[in-house]
């Protein structure tokens, strides 16, 4: 008999709780969780399928609920359950990473639904072919080079260097290079069996990110009605992850100094003295080095931090991720808005590859995202580029490096069928790896076993340019 998914249910009114166990203990394994707290405790002490959970709940409510989740290694999806005046919070959690929310009053078969279709792409990932790309936060996949002359190639062998360690990583470099992905990645190869906690510093005032980041007492501030653990104790045997650090005031940083130092720290209005075995990831875009020698950043604090730095390069600078990352973008938004895209012309690579990226992998996805939505056709094409991008010259070296020119004009498709655009864009692709299939096809965002079965039709066919003869076989 097969096993039955695992599903957590957190709701702090009893009633809709133990409605919502009856109805799904016959289809599941149903574990309940009376408050965000508990449900934190048991996520971090056992893996579910999927997260059923109340949007506003005391203590830690279905946002902390959805982080704590999102921080697991085998991550479960996560279903919010909220009132209707909630419901632009809930969009705010499906934005930040929840599947899917339904309203309450819940109706069942809506629930059922939903529940069934969250289900269905787990098994999905977890039976997907190997793509080159693993999946990583908000959708954002983070590449694994193949050539090791990649500048990404030694940031990554570094990160799984230090994991399974506690030293503290700082992650720089320009804002939307992957630094979360990469902190979130450095978290699952830790062997950590804590939780991932993300804070973002900038997005918060200093009052604030001391309350958010230690917690604080009953009645410490008006409007503290009720003791809330903070960031690092709900890290407590994991990972938390300081993005832009380089924002937080003076006397946070001194705080901060002390918790790295004795791994112990007090709630805001507290007298007791909490000990958290948390590892810390800190990430910026900012010099911190020039911030020291400006006096605006503690000089111990940057070297408490930066133990390990690992600096990640702009995109420009990691042309060979592009078509992995297009595939991975196109894949993503396909599926979220029902459109049957299956990739894009060689001249449109071809102009995504000579395209500088300013805004990094944030703007090539908002980039994608905005293609798979305009365009009426089944691969996305140079008049589907945004203005900004196609009207970009292209060089004459493009950004395929040692791959002759296409025999068709970018931009200039009409008239050559989806099998030889195919055709074409596997071709300059393997000339761009030197034959290597095994990079290519990470590349193509294909398994090797799909390249060679279009290689062997292209040979089949009678195309020596495509069939691969004479090409590296690694």
């Amino acid at each position: 008999m097969a096993e039955k998914p695992k599903i957590l249910i957190v709701d702090d009114e009893y009633n809709t709780r133990e409605a919502l166990v009856r109805y799904l203990k016959k289809r599941f394994e149903v574990t309940a969780a009376a408050d965000g707290g508990e449900a934190i405790d048991l996520l971090r002490q056992r893996n579910f399928d999927l997260v059923l959970t109340d949007l506003r709940m005391p203590e830690a409510d279905g946002m902390s609920v959805l982080d704590a989740a999102r921080g697991k290694a085998e991550r479960p999806q996560c279903i919010l359950l909220t009132a209707y005046g909630s419901i632009g919070d809930a969009v705010k959690a499906v934005k930040h990473g929840a599947f899917d929310f339904v309203p309450k009053p819940v109706k069942l078969d809506k629930l059922e639904e939903v529940i069934n279709a969250a289900l269905a792409s787990v098994r999905e990932q977890s039976d997907g072919e190997p793509s080159g790309a693993v999946s990583g936060v908000g959708g954002i996949p983070v590449v694994f080079p193949s050539d090791p002359g990649d500048p990404m190639t030694r940031v990554i062998a570094k990160l799984c260097t230090v994991a399974p360690s506690r030293t503290t990583v700082l992650l720089t470099g320009e804002s939307g290079t992957g630094k979360e992905v990469l902190a979130r990645l450095l978290h699952e190869r830790s062997g950590r069996s804590g939780l991932f906690v993300p804070v973002h510093c900038a997005a918060l005032t200093s009052t604030l990110l001391e309350s958010e980041l230690f917690g604080y007492e009953k009645g410490a501030f008006t409007g503290a009605v009720e003791r809330r653990r903070g960031r690092f104790e709900l890290a407590d045997g994991g990972t938390i992850f300081l993005d832009e650090v380089g924002e937080i005031d003076a006397a946070t940083q001194v705080k901060l100094l002390r918790v790295l130092e004795t791994r112990s720290f007090e709630r805001v209005g507290g007298t007791e003295t909490i000990r958290s075995d948390v590892r810390l990831v800190a990430a910026t875009n900012r010099n911190l080095k020039r911030m020291v020698e400006a006096g605006t950043f503690r000089e111990d604090l940057f070297y408490r931090l930066s133990v390990v730095n690992l600096e990640l390069p702009p995109l420009r600078e990691r042309k060979g991720e592009i078509p992995s990352l297009v595939n991975a973008f196109i894949k993503e938004f396909a599926a979220e808005n029902g459109r049957d895209v299956q990739g894009v012309t060689p001249g449109a690579m071809e102009r995504l590859l000579a395209y500088p990226w300013p805004g990094n992998i944030r703007e090539l996805r908002n980039c994608i995202e905005s293609m798979v939505v305009l365009s009426s056709g089944e691969w996305l094409d140079v008049g589907d580029l945004p203005e900004s991008i196609s009207a970009e010259p292209v060089p004459a070296t493009a950004a395929v490096e040692g791959a002759e020119a296409a025999a068709v004009p970018a931009g200039s498709n009409a008239g050559v069928t989806l099998h030889d655009s195919e055709r074409e864009l596997i071709a300059r692709t393997l000339a761009r790896c030197n034959g290597n299939r095994t990079a290519a096809a990470k590349m193509l965002g294909i398994s090797r076993r799909t390249l060679h079965r279009r290689l062997a039709e292209a040979k089949a066919d009678g195309d020596p340019e495509n069939s691969g003869d004479g090409g590296s076989g690694n």
